[in-house]
């Protein structure tokens, strides 16, 4: 009974959008702290993973998404713009950097939200 409320797709596919999040906040602090180092390329969470998510959530493949786990990968679309070689844009990371965090408290609070409803099935009461 229990498990069938962690197996739920959209519980699982939040889980997995956190851990890409969890990991795209470390790609962006890495970014950061090497915006001056010369021939840094930028990193980010892997673009397929955005892509393989959506089709297992269209599917309904619960396994599918559990089974996925997000990977940092140098961001091919980043180009220099500097003669350095370094493809990171402190402007672009910092844009970053506050979007992931408003994506990091939206997942957050659908996490509690089902932690909240097996609570309150548990002990009556919401709070």
């Amino acid at each position: 009974m229990i498990n069938a409320l962690f197996n739920q797709s959209n519980y699982v596919a939040t889980k997995k959008m956190l851990d890409a999040t969890v990991l795209r906040h470390e790609a962006i602090a890495s970014n950061l702290a090497n915006v001056e180092t010369p021939n840094y390329k930028r990193v980010d969470v892997a673009a397929d993973f955005s892509t393989e998510l959506k089709q297992a959530l269209s599917s309904q493949d619960v396994n599918r998404m559990a089974s996925m786990q997000p990977k940092l990968a140098v961001d091919t679309t980043a180009v220099a713009a500097n003669r350095d070689g370094n493809s990171v844009e402190l402007e672009n990371e910092l844009m970053q950097l506050n979007q992931n965090t408003l994506a990091h408290g939206l997942e957050t609070r659908l996490i509690s939200g089902t932690l909240l409803k097996m609570r309150l099935a548990i002990t009556g009461k919401s709070a």
